[in-house]
């Protein structure tokens, strides 16, 4: 879908102005951490989603700037949690799944955030990825340097098919909408 100036500036702003803000007011001296939540959107995009994206990538290399100058920061790009959030609209967790992205256990996505904020990476993805599901779909107009060296992603995969809406056992396949 398309977005205008107006739009897309909408949408920049809401990720990323209060965290541009708080990394120019904050002592860094007294921080243990700084944190902050992006998406995979960000990390290998999601069709439709530009601008959200591009918000998140903005995070991620405000993490990186972090680290740079020699501050605490992490950036942690999330796949979909379970147990509500955008995900737990009617069929949203049904359609990833489809897409080979399924919901973090809430239990599982916080054991990840405390290793991530405790660990070295500056910029991380947590997300429950089937990538035997997903990397068909993710490369079906092009290959992926991106998914490449993953060898869960490169293992030789059938073609994948679209799915319709009326197919309700999606197990083994793909779909190959844009992700």
């Amino acid at each position: 879908s398309e977005v205008d100036p107006d739009g897309l500036a909408g949408v920049l702003a809401a990720k990323t102005a209060g965290a541009r803000h708080l990394d120019e007011l904050v002592d860094d001296a007294e921080l243990d951490a700084f944190v902050l939540f992006s998406s995979v959107a960000g990390a290998w995009g999601s069709g439709g989603q530009s601008g959200y994206a591009a918000a998140n990538a903005y995070l991620d290399g405000l993490a990186q700037r972090r680290r740079a100058r020699g501050a605490v920061a992490t950036a942690v790009a999330w796949g979909p949690w379970g147990g509500g959030g955008m995900a737990a609209t009617d069929g949203a967790a049904r359609n990833l799944e489809r897409r080979g992205l399924r919901l973090l256990p809430k239990d599982t996505a916080l054991a990840a955030l405390a290793a991530a904020i405790g660990g070295g990476t500056p910029v991380l993805v947590a997300a429950d990825v089937d990538w035997p599901r997903f990397a068909p779909a993710f490369t079906v107009a092009r290959p992926s340097p991106l998914l490449a060296d993953l060898p869960d992603a490169a293992e030789p995969r059938q073609q994948p098919r679209v799915l319709d809406g009326a197919d309700d056992d999606a197990s083994g396949r793909s779909a190959s909408s844009g992700l």
